[in-house]
C-alpha cells in the first residue's frame, strides 16, 4: 500500500554530549512533526549530526514516533532515519522499525521517502500491515 501527503517539521537544538574536533560540527536537535495527507498524525523525535568541513557533506541519524492515523487505522510506530550528503548528493534511508506499531498499526512495516517541492516537504510512504509474532 502506499499513502501520500504533505508535513511540517520543527527542528529545535539541544544539548549535545559531544560537540566535534578537527572542524567538524556534532550537534543534536529534538524533531517535531505534523502529517498530512493519508498519514494525519504528529511526531517527536530526536536527531544526531555531523557536519564536516566539506562544503557539501554532512549526516545524520534520527528516531521518531509517529502517532495518529494512517488510512483508517490508528496507532503508532516509529521511524528509523539514516541520511548523508556527499558533496552534495544526498542519500536518505527512512524505514519503520519493525514491531514498533502499535493498536490498529500493529505489524506494520515500510519505507518513507521525503521531497522538498518550492520549501515544502512531501512524503511517500510504501507500507504493509501484517501479523505480528506475539
Amino acid at each position: 500500500m502506499q499513502a501520500t501527503g504533505t508535513f511540517t517539521v520543527k527542528l529545535n537544538p539541544q544539548q549535545s554530549y559531544a560537540t566535534g574536533v578537527d572542524g567538524t560540527d556534532l550537534g543534536r536537535m529534538s524533531i517535531d512533526k505534523t502529517f498530512s495527507g493519508e498519514l494525519h498524525g504528529i511526531s517527536q523525535g530526536e536527531m544526531l549530526s555531523a557536519r564536516t568541513p566539506v562544503q557539501g557533506s554532512a549526516g545524520y541519524v534520527a528516531l521518531e514516533q509517529v502517532t495518529g492515523t494512517l488510512g483508517d487505522k490508528k496507532g503508532s510506530f516509529v521511524l528509523q532515519h539514516f541520511g548523508t550528503m556527499n558533496q552534495g548528493k544526498d542519500t536518505l534511508i527512512l524505514e519503520v522499525v519493525p514491531d514498533s506499531g502499535s493498536g490498529e498499526l500493529r505489524g506494520l512495516s515500510g519505507k518513507m521517502t521525503i521531497n522538498m517541492d518550492n520549501g515544502a516537504h512531501h512524503y511517500v510512504f510504501d507500507y504493509q500491515l501484517g501479523s505480528t509474532n506475539e
